[in-house]
């Protein structure tokens, strides 16, 4: 065989290697809190009650995003979420919402976590975790996929929404009792993703700052584990329209929404998306900012 033939050999057979392994390190993730997104909107929760022009203007803010794979929270219902992310992505809600589930269910408006992914990409979808240890508990179940399950280097993901109003330092009351069991609930999950070998993504709303330097929640999560906070440099840029004066913007001072990965995963490029300010005031759009990275 020439040296001609051997190179073009060569190439041929390594080409579609050289492509899988580009493709591998290139996906684009993002996490979104949607907030009460719902087609059947509740008099109780006036976020829930959007016009055709306030879902367009989400769906204008999701493209611009270019993600292959989202963890969302806050969603209702799979009819409200294609009017936000379109046709070209296969939908996982947490199976909390599957009818075996009814009673971890609301009546009448759910928030339920997911993961959206991009037509193409192989994915398995698992259990959803429990974190909260309450039999009947309506709340705080972490969606759970395997993202291209059948490679080399499959991805764990789970796609959360943690306890509110323990943003900050721990205090002894309700809501930060609980966001340190779930803190823990993950820690165990992330224990054993590592004992196996796995390598993980836990993205979405944790509605905590586990930025803040020694920061108690981080220190549950990641104990005794090589987890990795990528977004502990990511800036809090998101600017929302005030509850208090809907005439002017709130930007919130700390990152509540956060992406954890395995230390086999290089992230290349983390940010939270804003806004653009007109529509803050035009359109009913969401109270948290994606963010989104790149591995």
């Amino acid at each position: 065989m020439t040296h001609t033939k051997l190179r073009s050999l060569l190439v041929t057979l390594l080409l579609p290697i050289c492509f899988s392994v580009h493709a591998e390190k290139t996906l684009n993730f993002s996490t979104w809190n949607l907030e009460w997104l719902s087609s059947t909107p509740s008099d109780k929760f006036p976020q829930s009650q959007r016009l055709e022009k306030d879902y367009s203007a989400l769906a204008a803010h999701f493209s611009s995003l270019d993600s292959d794979i989202v963890a969302f929270q806050e969603v209702n219902d799979e009819k409200a979420l294609r009017k936000v992310i379109g046709q070209q992505y296969r939908v996982y809600f947490s199976t909390r919402r599957n009818p075996e589930h009814a009673e971890h269910q609301f009546t009448a408006i759910n928030q339920y976590t997911g993961f959206a992914v991009r037509e193409g990409i192989s994915v398995i979808e698992k259990e959803s975790l429990q974190l909260d240890t309450s039999h009947r508990s309506k709340l705080r179940f972490a969606s759970y996929v395997v993202i291209s399950p059948t490679s080399d280097t499959p991805i764990h993901a789970l796609s959360v929404h943690l306890k509110a109003r323990c943003s900050g330092a721990f205090r002894h009351n309700d809501a930060c009792r609980t966001l340190k069991r779930q803190g823990k609930a993950l820690n165990h999950w992330i224990r054993e993703r590592e004992a196996r070998g796995e390598r993980y993504m836990i993205l979405g709303d944790f509605n905590h700052n586990m930025s803040y330097p020694k920061d108690w929640l981080w220190e549950i999560v990641s104990q005794d584990s090589a987890a990795k906070l990528a977004t502990r440099e990511t800036k809090a840029t998101c600017k929302v329209r005030s509850r208090n004066n809907p005439s002017k913007t709130h930007q919130f001072r700390s990152l509540i929404d956060h992406v954890i990965t395995s230390d086999q995963i290089s992230v290349s490029k983390i940010e939270q998306r804003n806004y653009k300010t007109d529509d803050l005031f035009r359109y009913k759009l969401s109270d948290h900012c994606p963010i989104t990275l790149t591995k």
